[in-house]
């Protein structure tokens, strides 16, 4: 295994909504259950009470240089697993009947998770930063891939009632934001979503160790998928509130 006794926001996006999904369409609860059990480990051993965010990841062996001995997580705020965690979320839901167990706790960790995006959206633009918490520190910047997915995120979650309608303003100011802040168009018409953090991570063979310098000085780009396919669901997602 190259990721041992490991957690990361990320992987639930990467299997949890498709676990629900197929455990609801062929008749096996266990699926869900399961998809519900990762959600709320990962927030059991990432979560940070004087913010309200989660750890990118966690190291239950406490063998990874980036982990915490006594906490075994990963040392910051990513904004992009966040947002993939947030985005698992609204998406485990469409597949859990009223009756799961654990579902309650789920939708407690999202109301939770959309009063963090509040209090970490940058206010002039209404976008959010790569660092969450470090707001304007020095390096920091604003990130296209983790806005789209916190938008994503509030715009479900209000539609589907999870969370207080008034998260609606948040979300657009968010989405325009986002069209001021990341969005080019060319004299041809052509669009380009701007400023999308390449890829990041922890560990591995050219060790990422998970400090702020990490974070800042990974590859920025344009039209990286994992911020124009959030872009098009959080779009996606205004018509479905227009309506």
């Amino acid at each position: 295994l190259r990721y041992p006794h490991q957690m990361w926001l990320d992987g639930i996006f990467m299997a949890s909504p498709y676990l629900a999904q197929y455990g609801a369409t062929f008749g096996e609860p266990t699926l869900q259950d399961e998809a519900v059990k990762q959600i709320l480990l990962i927030a059991r051993k990432t979560y940070d009470l004087a913010t309200g965010l989660y750890y990118h990841g966690w190291d239950e062996s406490r063998e990874q240089k980036w982990s915490n001995p006594e906490t075994g997580c990963s040392p910051n705020f990513w904004s992009r697993s966040i947002g993939w965690y947030g985005a698992a979320i609204v998406d485990v839901l469409d597949y859990l009947p009223q009756e799961t167990e654990g579902r309650d706790s789920v939708l407690q960790i999202l109301q939770g998770l959309a009063q963090a995006m509040v209090r970490y959206q940058d206010p002039q633009s209404g976008t959010w930063y790569q660092v969450t918490d470090q707001g304007a520190r020095k390096g920091n910047y604003l990130e296209s891939s983790c806005s789209a997915m916190f938008i994503y995120s509030l715009f479900k979650a209000v539609r589907m009632g999870y969370i207080d309608p008034s998260y609606l303003d948040v979300a657009k100011a968010g989405y325009e934001g986002f069209l001021k802040n990341f969005i080019e168009v060319d004299k041809d018409g052509v669009v380009t979503i701007t400023k999308a953090c390449a890829v990041a991570g922890l560990g591995g063979k050219v060790y990422r160790s998970g400090d702020y310098d990490y974070y800042i000085n990974e590859t920025i780009r344009n039209n990286d998928p994992k911020a124009v396919g959030p872009f098009i669901m959080a779009s996606l997602e205004y018509e479905r509130l227009q309506k």
